[in-house]
Order: C-alpha cells, then sequence, then structure tokens
C-alpha cells in the first residue's frame, strides 16, 4: 500500500472518544480476558470498573482537565489501570520509567508542572500530589462511568534523546480516534493476541498496545524482557503478534544458537523498530519466520511521518528502513538541498498535506527547514526511493578526519557469538581529535584480543575502536535505547580515574 492510499484510508475513519470505545466493549463482553500479566488477568469489564474509581480518586487529588499526570509504573496490569483513568478525567498521562532518578524525574515534573505522579513519594517532589505504585483508591467511591470527556493530548511520552536533556513530546491528537487506523498502520486486528514486550513509557509498545485494547484484542504483558521467557509466552498464549527490538531479537537468536528449539508457530506479524538491525540477525529471523512476516518500521514518537518495510521488499533492498506510507521524507545536505540516491545525508521529514500537527515539544524546539524537521538521522536513499539509516549525526565519530558511524561498528561487534551488546562512542584524543572507543558486554572469558581480531576483516581500520572496555551489565535498555552522551562522559571519567 503506498502512502497517499494509506492516507486516505485514515482519513477516512471514523473517530470516536477512546474512554467510549473501551466501554462499549466492556459492555458488549464484561468477561473476556483483555489484560494478561503473569498470574493477574484483567477482563473488560473489571478494567472499566477500576478505571472508573482510579480516576475519582485522581480527581480527589487535585486532577482535572488537560493537567499532566506522570503515570512512573513497571509494566503491569495497573499501569493500563492508571492511564485509562487519566484520559477518563480529560487528564494527559505522561509515562516515565519507574528507574527514573529523582532528580531527573522532578525536572520533567517541573516541564509540565504536573499535577500529580502515579509512583512517586512527595519526599522526592515536595509540593506535588504523589501516590505510590500501590495505591488503591477507597470502596466508597463509584465504580460507575463517569462524565464522558475527551482529553487534548492522549499522551505525553518523555524522551532524553542522544543528549541527555529530557523533553516531553505531546501528541497532536486528542484521546479519541478510529481503531482502523492502529489495524492498518500495525497490521493487526480484534482476533490477534499480542505480546508487550517493551517498555510502557516508551512510544512503541505503549501505542501498540493500547492500540490492541482498542481493537479489542487479548493483551498479554511482560513484566520485564527475558529471552526465554519471552519464547515460553509465546507457545502458552499462542502470541500472533508482537514488536521486539534488535537487542531482544540478538538475545533471542542466541537461545537458538545454542542449540534451543522454540515452537514461534502462531506468530503471525514480527516487527521491529528503535534502533538499526544488522543484516546478518534480520536474515537469521526472515529465515526463521519467512519473509512476508517480518516487518519494520521507522519514525519518532514525533509522527510527522512513518517508513515501513515488508521483509519481501528487504531482501531487494537489504539494510533498507523502507519509504515512507505516512507523511513524507527526504535527505538534505547541509545547506537544505536534497541530495543524489546514493548520497550521505540528514534525513527530514514533514506531515501529510493538510493534516494538522502531530505533536509539539515542552522542552525543547524541533529542528525546521523550510517546512520540514529532522529528528537528527544520517541516511541515503537508492534509486527506487528506499532509504537506509547511516547513525544519529549527533552520534557521528570524526578520527583522524574520516567520519565513523557507531552503529556499524556496533553491528560488526555484535556479530562475534559471545557479544551481548555494545555501544561505541567518540573519546577525546589529542592526535586524532576523537578515538573509537568501545563499551562491551560479553560473556565470560571474552578477551578484547579476540574482538579486535574478528572485526579486523569486517570493518576498515581506521574504523576499528583503538579501545575496548568491557562492562559487567546491559548496556541498552528493554526498548533498545541507550543514553550515548551519559556513557561517553562516565567512559571518560574511568579513563581519567585510572590515569
Amino acid at each position: 500500500m503506498d502512502a497517499s492510499m494509506m492516507e486516505a484510508i485514515l482519513a477516512d475513519s471514523p473517530v470516536e472518544p477512546y474512554v467510549r470505545i473501551l466501554r462499549r466493549l466492556a459492555e458488549a463482553d464484561p468477561d473476556f480476558e483483555a489484560l494478561v500479566c503473569e498470574d493477574e488477568v484483567m477482563t473488560r469489564g473489571r478494567l472499566e470498573r477500576q478505571s472508573n474509581r482510579l480516576a475519582r480518586a485522581y480527581a480527589e487529588k487535585g486532577v482535572s482537565y488537560g493537567d499532566y499526570v506522570a503515570i512512573a509504573l513497571p509494566n503491569g496490569i495497573g499501569f493500563y489501570v492508571s492511564f485509562l483513568a487519566t484520559l477518563k478525567l480529560g487528564a494527559v498521562p505522561m509515562p516515565l520509567s519507574y528507574r527514573l532518578p529523582a532528580a531527573e524525574r522532578r525536572t520533567i515534573a517541573d516541564l509540565a508542572d504536573v499535577r500529580l505522579i502515579v509512583g512517586g513519594s512527595r519526599d522526592d517532589h515536595p509540593g506535588r500530589e504523589c501516590v505510590d505504585a500501590d495505591f488503591t483508591p477507597g470502596d466508597d467511591l463509584s465504580d460507575e462511568p463517569l462524565p464522558e470527556v475527551v482529553s487534548p493530548a492522549w499522551k505525553a511520552p518523555t524522551s532524553g534523546g542522544s543528549t541527555g536533556r529530557p523533553k516531553i513530546i505531546v501528541a497532536g491528537t486528542g484521546a479519541e480516534g478510529s481503531p482502523a487506523t492502529n489495524a492498518l498502520v500495525f497490521q493487526y486486528g480484534p482476533e490477534d493476541t499480542q505480546l508487550v514486550v517493551g517498555p510502557l513509557y516508551h512510544n512503541s509498545a505503549l501505542a501498540s498496545s493500547f492500540g490492541g485494547l482498542l481493537l479489542g484484542q487479548r493483551v498479554v504483558v511482560m513484566k520485564r524482557f527475558e529471552a526465554e521467557k519471552l519464547l515460553d509466552l509465546v507457545a502458552k498464549h499462542k502470541i500472533t503478534w508482537l514488536m521486539l527490538v534488535p537487542t531482544m531479537m540478538h538475545r533471542i537468536q542466541r537461545l537458538f544458537d545454542a542449540g534451543g528449539e522454540y515452537d514461534l508457530s502462531s506468530i503471525r506479524i514480527l516487527w521491529h523498530m528503535a534502533s538499526k538491525c544488522p543484516e546478518w540477525l534480520k536474515r537469521a529471523w526472515i529465515d526463521r519466520l519467512g519473509a512476508e512476516k517480518i516487518l519494520e518500521l521507522y519514525g519518532g514518537t514525533e509522527l510527522q511521518a512513518v517508513a515501513i518495510i515488508s521483509g519481501p521488499e528487504w531482501l531487494e533492498h537489504p539494510g533498507s528502513i523502507g519509504r515512507a506510507v505516512i507523511g513524507h521524507m527526504k535527505v538534505l545536505d547541509a545547506a537544505g538541498d536534497e541530495v543524489p540516491p546514493g548520497t550521505v545525508g540528514e534525513i527530514f521529514m514533514k506531515r501529510a498535506d493538510n493534516t494538522p500537527p502531530t505533536y509539539r515539544y515542552i522542552g525543547a524546539e524541533s529542528k525546521e527547514l523550510n517546512g520540514w524537521e529532522s529528528l537528527g538521522d544520517l541516511g541515503w536513499q537508492d534509486e527506487d526511493g528506499y532509504l537506509y539509516i547511516s547513525d544519529r549525526r549527533v552520534d557521528m565519530i570524526v578520527s583522524g578526519g574520516a567520519n565513523v558511524y557507531p552503529a556499524e561498528v556496533e553491528n560488526a561487534l555484535d556479530a562475534h557469538p559471545r557479544v551481548l551488546s555494545t555501544v561505541v562512542v567518540g573519546i577525546p584524543d589529542d592526535d586524532l581529535g576523537q578515538r573509537v572507543h568501545a563499551l562491551v558486554e560479553a560473556e565470560p572469558g571474552t578477551t578484547g584480543e579476540e574482538l579486535l581480531e574478528f572485526l579486523s576483516d569486517k570493518l576498515v581500520r581506521y574504523k576499528i575502536p583503538r579501545t575496548l572496555e568491557f562492562i559487567d551489565r546491559p548496556l541498552r535498555d528493554d526498548a533498545g535505547k541507550v543514553r550515548r552522551s551519559k556513557m561517553r562522559d562516565e567512559a571518560i571519567e574511568r579513563m581519567k580515574t585510572s590515569a
């Protein structure tokens, strides 16, 4: 389906308030298992009643139309109850990582002047209303439906990006829409059983799972990603639809490489996104599931534009992340001119013509050029208009005058059978300006010498890391994201200390 056809279908989809859609589903089949998380099950009827009661409790805390409610809860059914309760008051849910340091959470809370922090404490947030993660509203509060109201923005996720400076990305649309929109973009339906793998404070897991609930799906939620547990859940619940990031795909692949046998026959669609997927890893998954089941999505939380590529298309354009199916994308040089095919430039996006803004920032300004916006990614297009990602401009390392894209070095390192994850950064160097430094999480006993030898026939000499450091913890979160600037600063400090 091309971009113009998809945009036309989305424009013609009937719009309804999300709270009305979910209430209607609950009334039609109150005993349907809407959410499953480990041994806990939430039916549609219970989700409706509990969110009604919780909404009234939030109202007693001062939450009203248009207020921001920070939801700092781990993955679980309670997250969805809180999210829906917020929408039922016409307030704006702001998902936050429950692991955020208090200082960083305070900065975000101050940016949006949040009315309530769910999963926070007043000791950490003086002067703000807070309820802890286990907060339960009193039985004296009614669980009957509330007066219908539509929040001005259905979500406001946060992002630190590569800079580490927090910003809030407020959705440009209110809490109303058509389930057909989600069905078309995510290519799923009410008959699908979805597995939520990524953290719900990230946009992809939130948008796909909430969209699934609006369609009437059964949604199975993992509290945290564990490769073998995921495979067990796929078999147990006959999962048909899920979304992964390359880090997860890599860790699951290692189980198969070790001789594990798992039943993935129920999977109808597997999406991946969030970071560049090494070609060898994508081919392994295509071989396992079949190309027609693998889809890749590229786009920011800002949703100015979205590119998609199917498995069969990818086999014809290896390494591509597809073509824009919503909005427009093009590659520009530093002067703002479109570059010819095969030339690396900065990727700019523009929302579909005659459509309202898809987002607004709190705490940041968009990078614009003649009405086009950039998220900072570098890439190029082939002769057929398929887009390829090189890296993020802010992450590019200039070593001895040569450009080194960290993602290329990381992909090469990740192919080593004993490597679990990698992050490559540029470290100040008196001679080269910057030198390539690799942070590596690997199996015990792995040596730097064997990794450098492994890279010797995969990368040109100047791209091979000059220094390498083993880290005994995961380098990326469950959404495949990394605070690269923070890791670079920490690596520099460690080197100063050891000098």
